[in-house]
């Protein structure tokens, strides 16, 4: 089976050995993602922001993998103050819509920067055109 891979330029790809993306056959996995941009911190002190910007980058990912948002059936954020789920949830939604993939939402301790208040991953299917 083929494996194509995205990589972001994250200094942290290299140094943990990973990459943003992978797609094996019609599966897509997105790994954890902030709200990182060329090492600083985009929406800091606002989950909202951060979701919005951080689902921006899963989107562009899964198109360089041909698939879409479309595509998603399962999301999982982990969040640091889990009072604000409402501002996280509210921008999942709006990105979402009605595609309304299975989510997980937990409260995690830290991540890798103390600006940081949420991370997410995604997991896509890409319907085989050889599927009725």
């Amino acid at each position: 089976m083929s494996r194509q891979q995205v990589f972001t330029g994250s200094p942290w790809e290299p140094l943990v050995g990973y990459c943003r993306a992978i797609r094996v056959g019609n599966r897509v996995e997105v790994a954890g993602t902030t709200a990182m941009q060329d090492g600083v911190v985009v929406g800091a002190g606002d989950p909202y922001v951060q979701t919005k910007f951080i689902l921006e980058t899963i989107e562009k990912a899964l198109k360089e993998l041909g698939a879409d948002l479309t595509d998603v059936v399962r999301t999982r954020m982990f969040v640091t103050d889990i009072s604000k789920w409402e501002e996280v949830g509210k921008a999942h939604g709006e990105f979402f819509g009605q595609i309304q993939p299975v989510a997980t939402m937990v409260e995690v301790s830290a991540l890798i920067d103390p600006l940081l208040m949420v991370e997410i991953e995604a997991e896509a299917i890409i319907e085989s055109s050889d599927e009725a």
